[in-house]
């Protein structure tokens, strides 16, 4: 039987997240809309053959049986069961353990994650957890690098995160400036959408055939076309572990051994150096975060999260509980959305 499915999104890293589910959900015979909360989403990222709703009233006359959220939050007068599929890996990152009573399943994406999520699902008793992995890295280890710069040097791909008490910009600038100018390394930077525009700029003004800042939802061939990453607490930090490559961060909010992490920016030298010849230990400790991070390298994860949704649909939540009412946080979305029916 046919279902209807919506994709809610409100910024543009949500077309690599969800696309990978789009195509499950197409193959099985389903139906999938889109619709964009906010005014973040750039709306030229569509193809002609998605459908786009556009109000509220659409989706509300859709009718979808169930939504994907890479977001944090989803008014309950969207009809149809919320599932959060989560707009990164980064579970160290604050908020990432909040529940905010919007949300009937949450599709987890390994251990380390699914344990605390299990927790929490015993304590609140209105929504079911299932691991499934992550839709977006079911293209992760099939996307080809891309040539960037036409020599062969090491690249470094530095992306830091946004949030102004863990973001790495501000203490990294000068030195990544003068690695730059020494020409040993070619280096890509993308930054979160959320970046402040300040740091941007500053970035921007650094100028160098070595040296690129790169503006796309396309990340996947960013990671498998760098040799390192350079980042702090960043969500982006689990994806390339998982491809076995030295991560080194500043300031991480809970380093472990698969990190090479400074506390001084003066140390970035000496530290894509150490991550140029990786030793034993290292490369282990990378492969069991990974492991632990997200076991599920088999391309499915995609079809994990619809079977679970399915299995929902036909024989309910295993939760023994219906969710809050969230009267207040609804009435600010309605305000939002500007839908008062």
């Amino acid at each position: 039987m046919s279902q209807k499915y919506l994709f809610y999104i409100s910024q543009n890293y949500s077309f690599e997240i969800l696309r990978p589910l789009q195509t499950e959900i197409q193959k099985c015979g389903h139906d999938i809309a889109w619709f964009c909360q906010g005014k973040e989403v750039n709306q030229a990222n569509f193809t002609e053959s998605e459908v786009v709703l556009k109000t509220v009233s659409e989706v509300v006359k859709y009718n979808p049986e169930a939504c994907f959220v890479p977001g944090n939050i989803i008014p309950n007068f969207i009809p149809g069961i919320k599932v959060q599929v989560f707009h990164g890996l980064e579970w160290k990152k604050k908020g990432h353990f909040v529940i905010r009573d919007c949300f009937d399943l949450y599709c987890t994406h390994g251990r380390a994650t699914t344990l605390r999520f299990n927790e929490l699902a015993r304590k609140h008793k209105n929504f079911d957890v299932k691991e499934t992995g992550w839709p977006k890295l079911d293209n992760l280890f099939t996307t080809p690098p891309k040539k960037f710069f036409d020599n062969n040097k090491v690249t470094l791909l530095y992306a830091p995160t946004f949030s102004p008490s863990l973001t790495s910009a501000p203490d990294l600038l000068s030195g990544i400036k003068e690695l730059v100018a020494q020409n040993k390394y070619n280096w890509l930077v993308k930054f979160h959408p959320k970046m402040n525009r300040d740091f941007i700029n500053e970035y921007k003004a650094i100028v160098a055939d070595n040296y690129k800042i790169i503006d796309t939802s396309n990340i996947n061939e960013l990671l498998q076309s760098a040799d390192i990453m350079i980042s702090d607490t960043s969500s982006v930090i689990g994806e390339f572990s998982l491809l076995g490559k030295p991560v080194i961060t500043l300031n991480n909010s809970n380093p472990g051994s698969y990190l090479i992490n400074l506390t001084q920016a003066n140390e970035l030298p000496h530290a894509i150096e150490q991550a140029l010849v990786p030793s034993a230990k290292l490369l282990k400790a990378i492969r069991h975060y990974a492991d632990d991070l997200h076991p599920h390298n088999d391309g499915k994860s995609s079809s994990r999260i619809l079977n679970s949704v399915e299995e929902i649909l036909i024989n309910g939540k295993a939760a023994v509980k219906s969710l809050p009412r969230n009267l207040f946080r609804n009435l600010k979305q309605r305000k939002n959305l500007k839908y008062w029916q």
